[in-house]
């Protein structure tokens, strides 16, 4: 599909949206409303066999994600967003690249309600910062598996209190390996299926 390998141009080399210039970002942002405007699924939220899995980010606008980057002798390493469609559950979890042996990572964990056919309202409700080795991780999924297992990590490990944090997420175009959404502070995300 030309738009979609136009977008995936556009964003090779950007490493996330870390690298992008005003000018690449308008270009980005002017491919993604193209390919929006061809989204394959127009009901995503229904979609389950699309959503569910993990998603590894290409490109964002989101400060606060590559905000991590701005971690002291810390890199921004392979961002996942792990959907679990049928426990309406949300992981987004940052590996952090550095000094070696001292890996780290940023996870939160959300639930999701739907609100639309492509909007979902998303609740955060535990927040784990450490060092992967001390947490023991070695994969999303494993990663997953331990959290729902009601695991205490060695690491900065907490509930969000109810309320506290929350928000929205629209899946503006979806496929089987490509996904496009906009959060609720205007932030674009673009991700590939793993």
């Amino acid at each position: 599909m030309l738009g979609k390998d136009e977008l995936l141009q556009a964003i090779a080399g950007k490493n996330r949206g870390l690298l992008a210039t005003e000018t690449d970002k308008t270009a980005i942002l002017s491919a993604v409303a193209r390919l929006e405007d061809r989204n394959p699924t127009p009901n995503p939220i229904e979609a389950a066999e699309l959503l569910e899995g993990n998603w590894r980010l290409l490109y964002t606008t989101s400060d606060e994600l590559l905000g991590i980057d701005r971690f002291p002798v810390y890199n921004l390493g392979q961002i996942y967003q792990c959907i679990r469609v049928k426990d309406r559950k949300i992981y987004n979890i940052a590996e952090l690249r550095g000094i070696p042996y001292l890996e780290g990572m940023v996870s939160v964990a959300a639930t999701f309600q739907p609100t639309s056919t492509r909007r979902v309202d998303v609740k955060f409700q535990r927040f784990v910062v450490g060092l992967q080795r001390l947490i023991g991780y070695q994969n999303p999924d494993a990663f997953i598996e331990a959290m729902e297992s009601g695991k205490k990590f060695f690491a900065v490990d907490f509930e969000i209190t109810p309320g506290e944090r929350s928000g929205w997420l629209e899946i503006t175009y979806l496929d089987e390996d490509l996904r496009i959404g906009r959060g609720n502070v205007g932030s674009v995300f673009v991700l590939s299926k793993v």
